[in-house]
């Protein structure tokens, strides 16, 4: 780092990614600096400016001390270890060290208690809410929401006409020619624990799964104009029930709110739809498989006169960014969703949906929100007046 890009670091204040200490000299202090970067988004430990901007002027003895300091503290009280890289720099107030510390990629780290420190804002806090440790533990592949079980739900609640249709057209036999019970079977799929029910096999094989998961929902709304108003509407639906019902009944929402367009068809012709079916087909199923189960929250959908947009809670699992989605790179957030949706729904596997919907509609952008936790899919309407200036409104 120049020490020109140090001095601009200093003059904006602290932030998410930057923590400024005048000087430190316990390896407590530092290890939980460098535990709540590595749980959050990473940054910078900045040693030897002040809250004020101002260079409290360590000498090359503290440069000394501090680095080892700094090298026990991340071995010796983080668990996992991580590995920050220091740089002595020169200012004209005095020598500054910047400790750089990686988002890391085995959360959650915790200190030698067993602590977990997260950055909230410029300041750090303790992680308690069940959720968001859950979350932590999801980014490393140790736990997924779709595996989680449904305490409330005992196997008793599987509709049996539900999951006996997937099983014949899956197994080529019927249930009843079986031998194992149905309780051995959930276990052997992955649908169930000690007779009850995970997320997944609510979501897939239970009727109602909404009146136990209230928030594993869909709602959509179709407003009149560009923006949100919260006085009028088109056309709303909250719509709830098994995986299949929710894509099904999903999809025909947003498609009675699009236009049909005539492109050179007969005029008698029922025309093309505005967005191509097989893209909205590719994002929605990607919005319900893909979503992060750790999150309460419904999946939305909102249709204005020049977009739809597919809001999904939880944003891009570990290391991925739109550019890798794009050209096909996926992460498996709800591995046992992913592998019963080629069966119940129109998904043709991972990593090819987005891809698939890109080259046959070219005009969607996406937004991966890490701070408020979200993915939003935009899809640019043809029929809704905004043909060209859409990308750039909404990049």
């Amino acid at each position: 780092m120049e020490a020109s890009e140090l001095i601009e670091i200093i003059a904006r204040d602290e932030d998410s990614k930057h923590q400024f200490k005048g000087n430190i000299t316990n390896e407590t202090v530092a290890a939980q600096e460098m535990i709540a970067f590595s749980n959050t988004l990473g940054g910078q430990l900045i040693i030897g400016a002040e809250n004020d901007g101002t260079i409290s002027g360590l000498t090359r003895k503290d440069m000394g001390r501090l680095n080892k300091l700094i090298s026990n503290a991340a071995s010796q009280q983080v668990r996992p270890l991580i590995n920050p890289i220091t740089e002595n720099i020169a200012l004209d107030g005095g020598l500054v060290i910047v400790v750089t510390v990686p988002k890391g990629i085995s959360k959650p780290y915790m200190d030698k208690n067993g602590v977990i420190w997260v950055k909230s804002g410029a300041d750090k806090r303790k992680a308690t809410s069940r959720e968001e440790i859950q979350r932590m533990y999801q980014d490393a592949n140790l736990i997924h929401g779709d595996e989680i079980p449904v305490e409330s739900m005992p196997i008793t609640e599987i509709d049996e006409a539900l999951f006996t249709e997937f099983y014949t057209k899956q197994y080529g036999e019927s249930l009843e020619k079986q031998e194992l019970g149905l309780k051995q079977l959930l276990e052997n799929l992955n649908l169930s624990k000690s007779n009850v029910l995970n997320i997944a096999a609510a979501l897939l094989f239970v009727k109602n799964p909404h009146y136990k998961l209230p928030a594993f929902i869909v709602k959509c709304v179709a407003y009149p104009g560009n923006d949100i108003d919260v006085d009028a509407y088109n056309d709303s639906q909250d719509i709830n029930g098994c995986l299949r019902i929710v894509f099904d009944e999903t999809l025909s929402f947003i498609i009675r709110n699009l236009k049909r367009i005539q492109a050179g068809n007969d005029i008698n012709s029922l025309g093309s739809l505005e967005i191509p079916k097989i893209v909205l087909e590719e994002l929605l199923s990607n919005a319900l498989i893909h979503r992060d189960y750790f999150v309460s929250a419904a999946i939305r959908i909102f249709i204005f006169n020049d977009r739809v947009e597919i809001i999904s809670p939880g944003h891009l699992p570990n290391n991925l960014t739109i550019e890798n989605i794009k050209n096909g790179n996926s992460n498996i957030r709800n591995p046992i969703l992913a592998s019963f949706a080629t069966r119940i729904l129109p998904y043709r596997g991972l990593g090819s949906g987005i891809r698939r919907a890109l080259k046959e509609y070219p005009n969607i952008q996406f937004e991966d929100d890490q701070e408020a936790n979200f993915f939003k899919v935009i899809i640019a309407r043809t029929g809704g007046g905004c043909p060209i200036p859409f990308e750039a409104k909404h990049m």
